[in-house]
């Protein structure tokens, strides 16, 4: 019987967050941008946003661990038993989307009629939900392709 050394976990590095930055933002921004996202999330329960998270994170995890397998989620440093790579995919996913929001101001244009701030923060969760659908899929894509 061989005796194997335990695996040393994958070092993650900031490169690694910089490839699904690139990722992440070129997916987002066509989807921050456009009227008919915002118009989903006004009609959109939150039980529906929620569950479009659950999506983002299958999406996520599926992506980099198990349409990659060349990669093992046991393989990687963890945070709680958590990947710090998912950790990464997750908030540079709904961050790239929340930061193009944001930055170009999509709330107050397609929201303007909303009178309380309350109910403008609900529906702009929403409609970075959907965002980070798409999102999760080019950062993922990214860190899969130039970690290699």
């Amino acid at each position: 019987m061989k005796l194997r050394r335990p695996r040393r976990p994958r070092d993650y590095r900031f490169a690694d967050s910089a490839q699904q930055l690139v990722g992440g933002f070129l997916l987002a921004g066509p989807f921050v941008v456009t009227e008919e996202v915002w118009t989903l999330a006004r009609n959109m329960h939150d039980l529906q946003a929620l569950v479009t998270v659950a999506i983002v994170f299958a999406i996520g995890y599926a992506a980099l661990y198990k349409a990659d397998t060349t990669r093992d989620a046991d393989d990687e440093q963890e945070v709680a038993g958590i990947p710090i790579r998912f950790i990464s995919l997750m908030i540079v996913t709904f961050g790239s989307v929340t930061t193009l929001a944001l930055l170009f101001s999509a709330p107050a244009t397609f929201l303007e009629d909303v009178e309380t701030t309350r109910e403008l923060a609900r529906i702009s969760f929403k409609a970075i939900c959907v965002g980070a659908v798409f999102s999760v899929v080019g950062a993922a894509t990214a860190d899969s392709i130039f970690s290699k």
